[in-house]
């Protein structure tokens, strides 16, 4: 099957799709110009943080424990370069299908927020989202648009404890809200997985393709490179997610024909 017939079947199965689960990582959302941490071209690849750590031993839960100062600093840095990014054409097109069929959900790991910015509201952050602040001592939490004029790390205005982005750093456990709602999503059964973006290498990532694979649903990636579920999937599409998914939103609602 050629590119172009591959993307013909997509577009059917979309089509024909009422229960959609579109599961997104870094990938979608570099065409909105974010950098990765530590994919090639990140900020962080092959080479370790000024404070001589690994990016996952600055960004664990055991630093933030310990030296919040330094967590905070590397979070704070990964922020002020995504800051000012917009949703691209793919996060759009994925907020408008939603629009057309409420079963469409997403599983990110992106702690970005352009999905939701985008209009997508069936939404599992697994990672959390950095626009969220939560004190680590009370139940209080604040959204933020950005961490400018941040006084880091931040203090409580409730307790006067501090306050962290409300997402997973390396080490910590999932947020078990996520995952309920992940389970009860694929107990529901799903009529296509499509994975966009992501390498995949988490469980909980690649766990609804294996998933998909077993229960006979057909399964769809969109990424340039290789990954771990590369070998499952039904049909694969090595397109970057703002490439592909507007050839098959074209497929989806061609133009009306040009009247003489």
């Amino acid at each position: 099957m050629n590119e172009i017939q591959t993307f013909d079947e997509v577009a059917r199965l979309v089509d024909e799709a009422a229960r959609i689960l579109f599961i997104t990582g870094a990938g979608i959302s570099a065409d909105s110009g974010l950098p990765t941490y530590r994919g090639i071209g990140g900020l962080y690849h092959e080479r370790l943080t000024d404070d001589g750590l690994t990016i996952e031993e600055a960004l664990s839960g055991e630093m933030m424990a310990a030296r919040p100062d330094v967590a905070w600093k590397y979070i704070a840095e990964i922020e002020a370069n995504c800051r000012g990014a917009e949703p691209n054409i793919a996060h759009r097109i994925i907020a408008a299908l939603e629009q057309e069929r409420p079963g469409v959900w997403v599983l990110t790991q992106n702690v970005d927020g352009l999905h939701r910015d985008a209009g997508s509201r069936n939404l599992i952050e697994i990672h959390g989202t950095v626009h969220r602040l939560r004190c680590t001592e009370c139940a209080h939490s604040r959204k933020v648009p950005d961490f400018a004029g941040l006084r880091l790390p931040p203090e409580c205005p409730q307790c006067g404890g501090m306050l962290r982005p409300d997402v997973v750093l390396f080490g910590e456990m999932l947020p078990e809200t996520g995952l309920n709602q992940l389970e009860a999503l694929l107990d529901g059964g799903v009529d296509l997985v499509v994975s966009i973006g992501t390498t995949s290498a988490f469980p909980y990532i690649s766990g609804p393709v294996w998933w998909a694979q077993q229960a006979g649903v057909p399964t769809v990636e969109i990424n340039p490179g290789e990954t771990e579920v590369s070998r499952l999937v039904t049909h694969r599409l090595r397109r970057r997610a703002a490439e592909a998914l507007p050839e098959i939103w074209r497929r989806l609602h061609p133009e009306p024909p040009v009247e003489g």
